[in-house]
């Protein structure tokens, strides 16, 4: 494939990656038409918007600095176990409801994920350490909050699951590397 071709192919991609994060945005603005359930302020709007640009941002930033697509990867559910995080937590909560402090600790879990990668350097090997840290701290927190909410304890486990397939992919890309 030309250069040409490649960057044509890039740019295509990235436009459909950004109109796809737009028209996501669009919806509750839909759906605000429709039915009172849906009831955004202008404040959850500018809120989602930076969510989904500084997820574009970030996946941007691996396209253009690693070639491997497992690195990629890595980066893709590392991003989005953050971002399911921060997003479920400020819908309904993790553990409880979404006023629970309990669920604050779960940003401490995207903290280890990225402190990890910063002193890996942002280095596959190192990476794959950083996620697995991260997803014994998702399920440390997780037992931890079964106490008080059962169901959600549960269900912020699971999320380990993205964690664990990020460090998986970081390790292929360390091996292949």
């Amino acid at each position: 494939m030309a250069n040409a071709e490649i960057e044509g192919a890039r740019s295509r991609w990235r436009a459909v990656g950004w109109g796809a994060a737009g028209l996501t945005l669009l919806l509750p603005l839909i759906a605000m038409q429709f039915t009172r359930e849906v009831s955004w302020t202008a404040g959850d709007f500018l809120f989602a918007a930076m969510m989904f640009g500084l997820v574009g941002l970030t996946i941007e930033l691996a396209v253009r600095t690693s070639r491997s697509p497992s690195y990629r990867g890595g980066v893709g559910a590392a991003v989005a176990a953050s971002f399911l995080i921060v997003w479920a937590n400020g819908a309904v909560g993790m553990i409880g409801n979404e006023d629970n402090p309990y669920n604050l600790l779960f940003l401490g879990v995207i903290m280890v994920a990225l402190l990890g990668s910063v002193l890996a350097r942002f280095r596959a090997r190192g990476m794959a350490i950083a996620m697995v840290t991260a997803a014994a701290a998702q399920v440390a927190i997780g037992i931890g909050g079964i106490s008080t909410d059962i169901r959600g304890g549960i269900l912020s486990m699971l999320f380990a699951g993205l964690w664990l397939l990020s460090a998986a992919l970081f390790r292929n890309a360390a091996r292949d590397a």
